[in-house]
């Protein structure tokens, strides 16, 4: 099958919605599908407000258009909601295109956070833009719930997964840990992703806990957080490989959100073996399920310390039900073949 990709995130990007997506194309690719991934690379293009790590493409309908109609795709699936995405969804309702679209973070939370204005303006929006599409992908059953809670009607589940030979307790050639890391007393807890104010850090970094609180990532609260708990390890943002070493040294992944909609960090913790603490929520408990692999308790202090507890093979056993190609499979079979190409003919 020959799948397109619309995506306003991809690299030089560093976070998990391009994290997901590279893994998926990359497994799709290993099931012998031909995959073009549409992104703003080479394009001009403006920072994402209050999120200037992303760029968006200025005005990419014209270019869009013509490696759609160039690539003849059986399938378009629209990875995210920025101009790339725009412009994928606009050329597929003007040729009659059936397309998929996925449905990563939280925006409507996000932005309320930022702005102090009601969620209610948000989701209208994305609704308005997701609405036709023949499926809005989801990660977890959680936030399925959510949007059908505000009015979604075609949103199915579709789990993330984790490189299981990347993130890993024994690879054969582990990266050096950072040289912060390696004398920080035990037991290590660590935190990974972006540093803004939706992943409620500060929950984390002012629990009294033994050991140490290490945190990796990048992000504008960085330097208020350094300020604030300068007792903490900041490690800023790591390669994969060393990130992959930086899970295996933590003795508990501590996930202080609660607007995430799945958390792959979560998985690539357990798939180095370590146990997770988290609050209850949309995330945590999609990944974590009923399993062993984790301690989910609205009193996060109390989980961190359920979580030393838990055996690491128990962890990396349960991210082991996550593989990429399995997850794969499934994506394809969520697709909306494209049939009837009479515009291009």
């Amino acid at each position: 099958m020959r799948i397109a990709f619309a995506t306003d995130a991809w690299h030089p990007q560093v976070n998990g919605v391009v994290r997901s997506t590279v893994q998926l194309v990359a497994a799709l690719e290993r099931a012998g599908h031909e995959v073009k991934v549409l992104s703003g690379a080479g394009l001009p293009g403006f920072a994402l407000p209050s999120y200037p790590e992303i760029r968006l493409a200025w005005a990419p309908g014209r270019q869009v258009s013509a490696w759609l109609d160039d690539f003849r795709p059986d399938a378009v699936h629209v990875v995210t909601e920025g101009t790339l995405g725009h412009a994928a969804r606009s050329h597929c309702l003007r040729r009659g295109w059936p397309f998929t679209t996925h449905y990563h973070t939280r925006f409507p939370e996000y932005l309320a956070l930022r702005t102090g204005l009601p969620t209610a303006p948000f989701y209208r929006w994305l609704r308005h833009f997701h609405a036709p599409a023949a499926r809005v992908m989801v990660p977890g059953a959680g936030v399925l719930a959510d949007l059908e809670r505000h009015g979604f009607r075609n949103a199915v589940l579709m789990p993330n997964g984790v490189d299981t030979g990347l993130f890993r307790p024994d690879p054969p050639e582990p990266a050096p840990l950072p040289e912060a890391l390696r004398a920080l007393p035990r037991p290590r807890f660590l935190t990974v992703g972006r540093l803004a104010v939706e992943k409620n850090l500060d929950a984390f970094l002012r629990l009294d806990l033994p050991g140490s609180k290490v945190v990796a990532g990048d992000g504008p609260e960085l330097g208020r957080l350094q300020r604030r708990h300068p007792e903490a390890c900041f490690l800023g943002r790591l390669d994969v490989a060393t990130l992959a070493s930086v899970y295996r040294a933590a003795d508990v992944f501590v996930f202080p959100s609660r607007t995430d909609t799945f958390g792959l960090v979560l998985l690539e913790a357990l798939a180095c073996g370590t146990p997770v603490a988290a609050y209850p929520v949309s995330g945590p408990v999609d990944v974590i399920g009923g399993s062993a692999a984790g301690a989910l308790d609205d009193d996060l202090a109390a989980a961190c310390h359920a979580a030393l507890a838990i055996p690491r093979p128990v962890a990396r056993g349960h991210a082991l039900g996550f593989s990429w190609d399995a997850v794969a499979e499934r994506f394809v079979d969520r697709l909306v073949r494209v049939e009837a190409r009479l515009a291009l003919a």
